[in-house]
């Protein structure tokens, strides 16, 4: 249960939590020590504002530079209620579209109060120098993104995480500088240190020199992001992994929802087995591109010698009051559809147009480089087509991740002294995340919330020494020996590929107990060989990519079965996650709130033991989702 929150006004909970919360004062704060782990947003908001609150902070990242983490890929903007558009929203309508959007699997209290934090997020980034778009009267710009009918998306171009990121960044920059905050950058946490039940430590590797160490603090805080890599191909950085929250897990924090993940329906398409990345086109082009198909099934020919009347507009007829701009599952599954029927394009046919030649026609071609300029580069480099001239082609893929470590209100784990933050746990976006709100959670959560509920627990502290602090270390090297001594003949790389397609295949966009099934038995198998046959190349005591890869893809290995599990038992379809035994006549997903209706939380054990945490909706009514 989440008993951290309070069952008064909806709009008074967060208000009422922060003031029942115990304060630790400035001279205690000095002796008190936190470890993040991660500096995107999330990690790096954190680590800014505890530093500036005066406690001591270990920062850890496994790039180059806190400026590196994967928020900086994020395109198209951040939401917040501030209604500068004067177009209906407010907090309730965030609130309100955010709950329906993850399909009635997140908590009331959690979303409200996000949206209640997304208009003190705009006005901190703007403080900051952040370079959100601007109208002519010199207030800050809004689009439209899916699954809204109002204009509340904040945006630098398509460059809103890197600009956001550099805020954070530059806040982090001055906590270095004032050495409350002290960076470790090329260091990838490899495990947990619990001791008497709390979360005391982590044990990382230097990925330059090799050194393994232990650095221990009065509390933990995991940034670490989503797990989609999973999949092999997604939209997120190679580099993405989920040894951090898995490696917690093992140690006793419960896992939330492990099988809701993102499919975004804007990606570049598949073009063959030599990729081992795919590449966002942000959701805001669908403001003004136009999804459609040839009518033709298996029409070969050039988007321009297809005429207007031999072109679906699938998502317009279908979808009329919300057209091109429905959530991201509802597109997403509509492309998969359309495609399966026949009349997708490109390469394999796994591909629709996004095609901007009526936004050019009506704004010009000036006013649409404006707007998605450097999108439309990115494209063209990619592909070697012109955008402008030509439709893009896209399709769905992996890009986020809605499940993650169990938090409570406080964005405490079950391990105590754990608190999970950002994209690596749970809460806030239920089955499905709407576009434009990873960016509002994780700065909502690193800038306002986690600076404010750490306290309560960091009020008992300073805790004891830890006993026998080398102990998961020593359990740590050994792991490292056991994967530099199979001596395989098979890379880690071709084992991820191999799991990313029995994921994709099986417990993707779409899902059935047979495949499911059919995924358990093979996943087991597959890591039984990774144990035989894998090959690390070099040594532990230096750099070692292959190392570092072997040691994510074995933990991806025992998540992959999780998300399985979780699939499995889930038998109804929400949110982005279709079940073929659960659908409407009509071929729509069919939600179960009768049995579904909470968070599945698992422990670790074999087999995985399953905790519900029932969902109340006391203020939303939980009906089926229409957009039409």
């Amino acid at each position: 249960m989440d008993n951290k929150h309070t069952d008064g006004p909806l709009e008074k909970r967060w208000e009422q939590r922060r003031f029942s919360s115990r304060l630790v004062n400035p001279a205690n704060k000095r002796r008190l020590t936190v470890i993040v782990v991660g500096t995107g947003l999330a990690g790096g908001a954190a680590a800014a504002t505890l530093g500036e609150l005066g406690y001591n902070v270990l920062s850890f990242c496994y790039q180059d530079s806190p400026r590196r983490a994967h928020s900086i890929a994020a395109q198209g903007g951040i939401n917040a209620a501030k209604n500068y558009r004067n177009d209906g929203d407010s907090v309730f309508r965030l609130f309100y579209d955010t709950i329906k959007g993850g399909d009635f699997r997140a908590r009331e209290s959690n979303v409200y109060r996000l949206a209640e934090l997304s208009v003190e997020i705009i006005d901190q980034c703007v403080a900051q120098g952040v370079p959100f778009a601007r109208e002519y009267g010199g207030l800050l710009d809004t689009r439209s993104f899916g699954g809204a009918q109002v204009a509340r998306t904040f945006y630098a171009r398509g460059q809103t995480g890197q600009q956001l990121l550099l805020g954070a960044y530059q806040a982090l920059a001055r906590q270095i500088h004032a050495g409350t905050v002290k960076m470790h950058p090329r260091t990838e946490m490899l495990d947990l240190v619990v001791a008497d039940g709390r979360a005391r430590g982590i044990v990382t590797r230097d990925l330059v020199t090799g050194e393994i160490a232990t650095h221990l603090a009065d509390a933990v805080v995991l940034a670490t992001g989503g797990y989609g890599n999973v999949f092999y191909l997604s939209t997120n950085a190679k580099g993405c992994n989920t040894t951090a929250i898995w490696r917690a897990h093992r140690r006793g924090a419960l896992f939330a929802n492990p099988c809701f993940t993102q499919i975004h329906p804007t990606c570049i398409p598949v073009t063959g087995s030599h990729q081992s990345k795919l590449t966002l086109m942000s959701e805001s082009l669908r403001n003004d591109g136009r999804v459609w198909v040839p009518k033709a099934v298996h029409d070969k020919r050039p988007p321009h010698l297809i005429a207007e009347e031999e072109r679906d507009y699938y998502l317009e007829r279908m979808y009329p009051s919300f057209g091109n701009l429905v959530p991201r599952d509802i597109a997403s599954r509509a492309a998969k559809n359309i495609c399966d029927a026949g009349h997708g394009v490109g390469p394999g046919g796994l591909g629709v147009y996004l095609d901007f030649a009526d936004a050019i026609a009506r704004l010009g071609k000036h006013v649409v480089a404006e707007k998605y300029g450097n999108l439309f580069e990115m494209y063209e480099r990619i592909t070697g087509e012109d955008p402008y001239a030509t439709p893009m082609r896209i399709y769905p893929a992996v890009h986020y991740t809605m499940g993650g470590l169990w938090v409570d209100y406080d964005l405490q784990s079950t391990i105590p002294g754990l608190f999970v933050i950002g994209e690596a746990n749970f809460s806030d976006h239920g089955a499905n995340r709407l576009g434009a709100s990873a960016l509002m959670q994780g700065l909502a959560d690193g800038y306002f919330v986690l600076p404010n509920t750490i306290g309560d627990y960091l009020a008992d502290g300073p805790f004891p020494p830890v006993a026998n602090a080398g102990a998961v270390e020593t359990e740590v090297r050994a792991r490292v020996s056991q994967l530099l001594a199979v001596d395989g003949d098979r890379s880690p790389d071709s084992f991820h590929r191999e799991l990313g397609r029995l994921m994709w295949d099986y417990c993707g966009m779409e899902r059935s107990e047979a495949g499911l099934r059919k995924a358990l038995g093979q996943i087991p198998a597959l890591r039984e060989e990774f144990w035989r046959r894998v090959r690390v190349l070099g040594t532990g005591d230096t750099l070692n990519q292959s190392l570092e890869k072997a040691g994510r893809v074995a933990d991806f290995l025992e998540l992959a079965e999780l998300m399985c599990v979780d699939a499995l038992h889930r038998t109804e379809s929400c949110g982005g996650h279709f079940r073929l035994e659960s659908q409407t006549p009509d071929g729509e997903a069919l939600r179960d709130d009768d049995n579904f209706a909470y968070v599945a939380a698992w422990e670790h054990a074999s087999p995985p033991v399953l905790h519900r945490e029932e969902l109340r909706f006391d203020h939303v009514t939980p009906s089926q989702r229409s957009y039409k």
